[in-house]
């Protein structure tokens, strides 16, 4: 339990990092179409999404490789822990700035955190309580559909506000 617990606070520490360096990737990179597919191309909502979904997808399956035989169940919770990170972000956001009326830099960033952590913690409790084990394979299908939608949205995104540029 304790190698996992560290596991997951790097990979905390790991997405934090990742996902930072990854809002500026696709600038850096000169536009590169293949970066965009997996880091922001815009300011919306739907591609700061993609901030905690990859770098944990990754540190992710590192986990699971990890730890499989030892945790059967984590397959099931880090999957869940992706999508319930993924989707917080703009839950939060939304909640705020309806009441607010604007976004707020700094609350931006407490979500981005707030969501990792949340994601990370969701995902260690659910390992140890192998809860989620039943669900393992619509889980991952439910992470597949992610990866694929953010694929798929990232150049012909849906007329939907998660969709458009709040800055614009």
């Amino acid at each position: 339990m304790k190698h996992l617990k560290q596991y997951t606070i790097i990979g905390i520490i790991f997405v934090v990092i990742t996902g930072t360096l990854a809002h500026f990737l696709y600038d850096w990179s000169g536009n590169n179409r293949i970066v965009g597919y997996f880091t922001p191309i815009n300011e919306s909502i739907w591609e700061h999404m993609k901030l905690l979904f990859f770098p944990m997808l990754i540190y992710s399956l590192i986990m699971i490789l990890k730890f499989r035989r030892v945790y059967p169940c984590i397959a099931s919770a880090l999957s869940f822990g992706i999508l319930a990170g993924a989707f917080l972000i703009p839950l939060f956001y939304y909640a705020y700035t309806s009441i607010l009326g604007k976004n707020v830099f700094i609350l931006d960033l407490s979500i981005f955190i707030l969501s990792i952590v949340i994601a990370f913690w969701l995902s260690y409790r659910l390992t140890l309580s192998c809860r989620l084990e039943s669900y393992t394979s619509i889980l991952g299908m439910l992470v597949s559909v992610l990866l694929i939608c953010f694929f798929i949205f990232t150049y012909n995104p849906p007329a939907a506000a998660i969709f458009q540029d709040p800055t614009v």
